[in-house]
């Protein structure tokens, strides 16, 4: 059992100038999305796990080496996350099933080197939806200068039966980041790291 893939559409933007100032470095965010047929459309299955067992591990693989050949590297990739589209046909948890196993986020988390979860996103849209892909810094939840959204849209996808699995990095955080971290806020709350809503 394997994804029957219509297409794999990549995105890589480039900022040079950001608020008016030119960028120390590049602030570069790139993506790679593989738009799939969904085996589950149109009707209700109860036990998903065979082809998210079966699929997970090889758009897992196939994405994050897409995604690291655009990066020159793993240890290029600062910020990461994962995103989900599935189309009108389909339920929400399709979308969710296909990226929320470790079978398909290991790969892309051990490649770049990383502790942090990848953030996400999972949705339901038509063709031209957009595929909005969150990333924060890949060892540091609490660092909000890798608090950032890939955006962009498929023209053509996804069609009805079909789900937009996709993979998105930054090798760099915002240019001019100046609002602080989650830390100092923690601290000028007086709140505990490991509980910081203070319940």
């Amino acid at each position: 059992m394997e994804p029957e893939i219509r297409k794999i559409v990549s995105y890589d933007e480039e900022v040079l100038i950001e608020g008016f100032r030119k960028a120390d470095r590049p602030w570069r965010m790139i993506a790679v999305a593989a738009v799939v047929r969904n085996p589950w459309a149109g009707r209700y299955v109860e036990d998903l796990k065979p082809e998210i067992m079966a699929y997970g591990p090889i758009l897992g693989a196939l994405l994050t080496d897409r995604i690291l050949a655009m990066a020159g590297g793993g240890a290029a990739i600062e910020a990461y996350g994962k995103a989900a589209v599935v189309g009108l046909d389909g339920e929400v948890e399709h979308a969710s099933g296909l990226i929320h196993t470790l079978r398909f986020g290991n790969p892309y988390r051990q490649a770049v080197g990383a502790k942090s979860y990848l953030s996400f996103t999972n949705t339901r849209g038509p063709a031209n939806a957009p595929v909005m892909i969150p990333l924060m810094d890949k060892n540091d939840a609490g660092r909000r200068s890798h608090y950032l959204t890939i955006q962009f849209a498929i023209p053509d996808a996804p069609r009805a039966d079909e789900i937009v699995v996709a993979l998105g990095g930054a090798t760099t955080g915002r240019p001019h980041h100046r609002i602080g971290d989650r830390y100092q806020d923690l601290k000028d709350l007086g709140h505990d790291l490991d509980n910081p809503a203070a319940v």
